[in-house]
């Protein structure tokens, strides 16, 4: 049995089959509703039921409270309908025309940035390229059906390479072979480009932008997008780790904060060591960045990190004034074995 779900706003509708959830039809169709981690625990993917019954056959939605439910609200890329659907979602057109290819990549160069986190350098096949937007993921390949997403870090201009963020994870099917077992130009298999977080560049408004730990890969290809386009928008980042050494590129911001007039760069360590003789910002990101701003409303907000850290900083932000549509986000988090 199929059901059919209608999005209020535009009166687009879709099918899904029975067992399929609302994203996963969507995509499938064509209709980019807005997602990132899939796995019901960023929210990038919430919604609100208007008309219908939906159910949760294989995750609880984490991201969601029980009252929340209650009122409606829904994770799309978790929900099945039980009967058609009457929803608002938010669509997404940009990606829209971007083809989701399976790719082999060679492994060209794989540098630590910091004792737990490496950067992977990996060229495509000759003559092949992919189009991406500043701020999407791919999914690495693994065997038994596996898959383990990880940001693009480097800028779509950037046509010799992709680079990829891995922060090592004690007993992660993947981190454990990229730190111990990747051998020298190895070649793995991915999938992209995925995920709806990018930047949108129709907008004017000044831009706040917060990472925690490896959240600031797609920062950073967002960031380097802006300065290649020639865009002179106000940003000001704001990174957060444990300590100094999880700031794994803590002097390459430095240096675009030296470079470049319309960028301010603060990096915020919630438990720095002696060793760091740290001067600056301390505590959680996100009041970080409340303090320096408790008004949010003329801002564009993007944030990536852990789902802890977003979750808090969604629900703060919003209560400070930040249109919901003025906040893009990605919420990295690490998958079971």
């Amino acid at each position: 049995m199929t059901h059919t779900v209608t999005i209020q706003s535009s009166g687009t509708r879709f099918e899904v089959n029975e067992g399929e959830s609302v994203l996963a039809a969507a995509l499938r169709q064509g209709v980019m509703l807005s997602y990132s981690c899939r796995n019901g625990t960023c929210a990038s993917c919430h919604g609100q039921v208007l008309e219908g019954a939906i159910s949760y056959p294989l995750l609880p939605p984490n991201a969601l409270s029980d009252e929340q439910q209650q009122q409606g609200e829904a994770l799309f890329c978790q929900a099945v309908p039980a009967s058609d659907l009457l929803i608002q979602a938010r669509e997404i057109d940009a990606v829209r025309d971007l083809p989701v290819r399976m790719l082999p990549a060679r492994i060209q160069e794989k540098v630590l940035l910091s004792p737990t986190v490496a950067r992977l350098r990996m060229t495509l096949p000759k003559g092949q390229r992919l189009q991406f937007l500043a701020g999407q993921y791919v999914d690495i390949l693994l065997q038994g059906g596996k898959r383990r997403a990880f940001s693009l870090a480097s800028a779509p201009h950037y046509e010799d390479y992709l680079e990829l963020h891995v922060r090592y994870v004690e007993g992660g099917d993947f981190t454990e072979y990229v730190f111990n077992e990747m051998p020298e130009r190895a070649i793995i298999r991915f999938e992209g480009p995925l995920g709806t977080f990018f930047l949108r560049e129709d907008s004017q408004r000044p831009i706040l932008m917060m990472a925690g730990g490896t959240g600031f890969a797609p920062l950073k290809a967002m960031l380097e997008h802006l300065y290649q386009a020639g865009n002179k928008r106000q940003v000001h980042l704001f990174w957060g780790a444990r300590n100094l050494a999880e700031l794994y590129q803590h002097e390459t911001a430095v240096g675009w904060n030296e470079r470049h007039q319309n960028l301010q760069y603060t990096g915020v360590l919630s438990e720095p060591e002696e060793v760091d003789d740290w001067k600056g910002a301390t505590g959680w990101v996100h009041q970080a960045l409340l303090n320096e701003y408790p008004n949010l409303k003329n801002y564009d907000v993007y944030m990536s990190g852990p789902p802890a850290m977003i979750d808090a900083a969604r629900h703060a932000f919003l209560e400070k004034g930040l249109p919901e549509e003025q906040l893009f986000y990605d919420s990295f988090d690490f998958a079971p074995r």
